[in-house]
């Protein structure tokens, strides 16, 4: 077998076989991802076997902005006082159930937090930010450093040079 792809999803992927468990996740492949790239709401990527259009995760990258207050103090005080900041969302993140526990999920985050650095080299982003489903998720997040956000539950954060740390590991 071939190594896995990435790509930008695209027609030739069979988005109706992908199933990760959440109906919330599979519908939004099946029926929004189209859509919210045309109109350049998110860039959804995915994760393939070069041999078949079959999906392993994918993963989705937009814009986003941080409230400095929301930041923790120790961070916010190094940073410009701007009420918001840039920053880079994965909005989704998931993997086939076929595939599940073969650390597919941390392959999915690890290229998004490589395209986020390459892009943040050309449009400033100071952290790359989630929302977890739950805490199972949140765990898988702070498991690679994301930290919580002030009275935010499942909003996590990286910062951008934790980022650079991490992938130059």
């Amino acid at each position: 077998m071939s190594p896995p792809i990435f790509e930008p999803l695209g027609p030739q992927h069979d988005r109706a076989a992908f199933s990760c468990g959440d109906e919330a996740l599979d519908r939004y492949l099946r029926q929004q991802a189209t859509q919210d790239t045309r109109n350049w709401v998110a860039a959804p990527f995915v994760l393939r076997d070069p041999e078949s259009p079959r999906i392993i995760g994918y993963y989705t990258l937009s814009t986003f902005s941080i409230e400095l207050r929301d930041l923790p103090t120790e961070l916010a005080r190094r940073l410009p006082r701007y009420p918001r900041l840039p920053a880079v969302l994965i909005g989704r993140l998931a993997v086939d159930r076929e595939f599940n526990g073969k650390g597919w999920g941390g392959v999915l985050l690890l290229d998004a937090l490589r395209r986020s650095l390459e892009q943040t080299r050309q449009i400033a982003a100071m952290a790359v930010v989630v929302e977890a489903k739950n805490d199972r998720a949140r765990a898988f997040y702070e498991k690679y450093g994301f930290v919580q956000f002030s009275g935010h539950e499942y909003r996590l954060f990286l910062p951008m040079g934790t980022v650079e740390q991490l992938l130059s590991a």
